[in-house]
């Protein structure tokens, strides 16, 4: 078992971590929603607001939480993150007003943001055995600890009341607690970003491989929004599925992501490895954006076999995309600005996770099969850039490779 779970104690630490962090996120990210509205009594409209005024301000803290690890150590930032964040989500269950929960959210959105590129960087220092093994098994359990978060959300979403969903709360906020302590059992890794007064502060942002792979990635990050919000509302409202089918479509996805995960992530070490399964990403959504598409005209139970059919290839596609962006993502930031570099694509994945609801809704929803088919193209076409966009990004890194072998490079100063 604990061969499966890691190779080395530092692996196990920190899927451990992880582990308890997104159980936590599962109990909270569930019912979140539905105790502001039916405890706290503010109205919908409100709590949109706020969380989406949070959401914005939390981009803001991904590239310069994530420079900040790597001068001062990822173990250590990612630490006080987490323990901020334990901090503002004990905050709501006093929450009585929309002002009060939009600050206290927005506190918590630049920790997470913080939190999430020091993860990176500590994915990196830990990983370094066979690293393309290490990520899949790490977003194995990851996905494991939100769906047993989920679950427990359940109960209180069956109570639905005010204690209920404040255990809820306490328990996430808990997770972070535990996982900031769980931390203490990792290496003190040193931080490798430059000291030098004249080194690129920003350097993940004048990357141009690197930007544009973060927009193709938070374009492909369309795609998970189609499993937790876009198809469920498809199914209700356009086809003669089952009911249960809705419930389906999350368990199924879970279930694929958490079996399969490793076995086909393991295979995705280099960025070449990562160029060609986002394209396969692609193609594989170019199958699946059809099949659910055809649910609308089809008989009550070929309705239900399409969308199980129709999912298990999304999260296939699903899994290449999150193994193509760990090979791609780590792969082409230099060790030294890792945090930097994931706070880059954090941004990048949490705008195009902020934008999709209107974008899916309208386009798809608004256009009904003649949206859904467009959605397979868009993927397909975003999917098909990820070798070229390997390549560029492996040309440049060999020259900057080049240039500070050579005295005088224009890399020397950075690297003393």
């Amino acid at each position: 078992m604990a061969h499966i779970a890691g190779s080395n104690r530092p692996e196990r630490v920190l899927i451990l971590a992880s582990f308890v962090n997104r159980v936590g996120n599962g109990l909270f990210n569930t019912a979140s929603a539905l105790y502001f509205t039916l405890v706290v009594d503010l109205p919908p409209v409100q709590v949109g607001a706020a969380l989406t005024i949070a959401g914005l301000i939390g981009l803001l803290a991904g590239i310069p939480g994530g420079h900040l690890a790597d001068r001062r150590g990822p173990r250590t930032v990612m630490m006080l993150a987490l323990a901020v964040q334990a901090v503002a989500m004990s905050a709501l269950v006093l929450v009585e007003s929309w002002a009060a929960l939009t600050v206290i959210a927005a506190v918590d959105q630049l920790a997470a943001a913080t939190a999430g590129a020091a993860w990176g960087a500590l994915v990196v220092r830990v990983g370094t055995d066979r690293p393309a093994l290490f990520r899949a098994k790490l977003r194995t359990y990851v996905n494991l600890g939100v769906v047993l978060g989920t679950v427990g959300a359940g109960f209180a979403v069956a109570a639905n009341t005010r204690t209920a969903y404040i255990v809820l709360i306490l328990g996430d906020a808990t997770s972070f607690a535990l996982c900031a302590l769980l931390l203490f059992m990792l290496p003190s890794y040193r931080a490798l970003a430059p000291s030098s007064q004249g080194a690129r502060r920003w350097i993940a942002l004048t990357d141009r491989p690197f930007v544009a792979f973060t927009a193709l990635h938070g374009a492909m990050g369309l795609q998970y929004p189609v499993v937790s919000l876009l198809l469920p509302i498809w199914i209700s409202e356009h086809t003669d599925a089952p009911r249960w089918t809705v419930a389906a479509v999350s368990a199924i996805n879970a279930g694929v992501c958490v079996l399969l995960q490793t076995r086909i992530g393991s295979r995705i070490e280099t960025p070449r490895d990562g160029g060609t399964a986002f394209r396969t990403a692609g193609l594989l959504f170019l199958l699946s954006c059809p099949m659910m598409a055809l649910t609308a005209h089809a008989p009550v139970w070929a309705a239900a076999g399409l969308v199980v059919a129709a999912i298990f290839v999304h999260s296939l596609g699903e899994i290449w995309e999150s193994s193509a962006g760990f090979a791609l993502g780590f792969g082409l930031a230099p060790d030294h600005a890792q945090g930097q570099y994931q706070g880059l694509l954090g941004l990048g994945f949490s705008a195009g996770q902020a934008l999709a609801p209107a974008i899916l809704t309208t386009v798809v929803l608004g256009m009904g099969t003649t949206g859904w088919l467009l959605l397979g193209v868009f993927f397909a076409a975003v999917g098909a850039v990820g070798p070229s966009i390997e390549r560029w990004g492996t040309r440049t890194r060999s020259r900057q490779g080049a240039a500070t072998a050579e005295p005088g490079g224009e890399l020397d100063e950075a690297h003393t």
